[in-house]
């Protein structure tokens, strides 16, 4: 599979020593997030010597006479055999059991349930829905904001309170870990045109890789990008593979939502040594808005 689980899991069984073979159907996982950590990702993949099978969709799981598994794929080529296939393809929600249409709760084709902006499902006044089973984001802090929300909303007289769904910072526990917010700098070319658009870069190797008796290029490496709208720079999406990257960011989303730009980030001191300042040490510094 070529979302968090798939990507999560597959550096995990390789890390505990396992021969790991990782099937995605796109050239590589994870396609909503920005190329400059999809790029990386599968590059320390290779590097781990993690074994990545691109264009590949699952047709059948055979179990061979010696009790190994193959997998056969609708490409018609066999892999295999495997001890073990964990498939990590995506979900449905599990709502059929609930009988939602003899209360009028409406579930669209995938079995989420439609509701709007503040949980209310659509159609049946007094019920609420939140979660993985809405489909909006489906991550456990997502869930939880949005059950916040909407307890502030029927219980502590707030009637505007809900979930904000944009910008939401997420991290992938890969090896090394993903950190993501905002835009990638695909999605902001798109919604705002390349000429309004700059983004800035880093690559570097951790200082925790500094006593490691190994070549400077053979160190794992940690890449950063931050993405801009002209002319104030304001940021639009930061981008982080690397090591401290997970625990870096929450930070750094806050800023983003505030609306800070690049000068903001320049404005910051360094804490050193760290990898976080990185994001407020990307030359050129200083010239944002001129």
């Amino acid at each position: 599979g070529g979302g968090y689980i798939g990507v999560e899991l597959a550096g995990v069984f390789h890390a505990l020593g396992t021969e790991t073979h990782y099937f995605t159907r796109a050239d590589k996982p994870l396609k909503e997030f920005d190329e400059l950590v999809t790029s990386s990702l599968m590059a320390e993949m290779k590097k781990q010597g993690l074994t990545h099978h691109p264009h590949q969709s699952p047709a059948e799981v055979i179990r061979d006479e010696n009790g190994g598994l193959k997998m056969k794929m609708q490409s018609g080529e066999v892999f295999g055999p495997y001890d073990q296939v964990l498939m990590a393809t995506g979900r449905s929600a599990n709502s059929e059991a609930l009988q939602c249409d003899l209360a009028g709760v409406p579930r669209n084709s995938k079995g989420q349930i439609v509701v709007d902006s503040f949980q209310n499902c659509q159609g049946a006044g007094g019920v609420y829905a939140l979660g993985d089973v809405c489909g909006k984001v489906e991550l456990t802090p997502a869930a939880i904001a949005a059950g916040r929300r909407l307890a502030d909303r029927l219980f502590n007289n707030m009637p505007d309170a809900k979930a904000d769904y944009n910008d939401v910072p997420t991290v992938v526990f890969s090896h090394p870990p993903i950190a993501t917010v905002g835009l990638t700098e695909a999605q902001a070319i798109a919604q705002y045109g390349k000429e309004a658009i700059k983004s800035y870069t880093s690559s570097f190797a951790n200082l925790w890789y500094g006593p490691w008796q190994i070549n400077q290029d053979d160190k794992p490496k940690t890449n950063m990008k931050i993405v801009t709208l002209l002319p104030q720079e304001k940021l639009l999406g930061i981008h982080m593979i690397g090591m401290g990257c997970d625990e870096a960011l929450q930070g750094f989303a806050v800023a983003l939502k505030m609306g800070a730009t690049k000068a903001d980030l320049d404005s910051c001191m360094a804490i050193h040594p760290t990898a976080s300042e990185e994001l407020v040490t990307m030359a050129p510094w200083g010239l944002s808005g001129r």
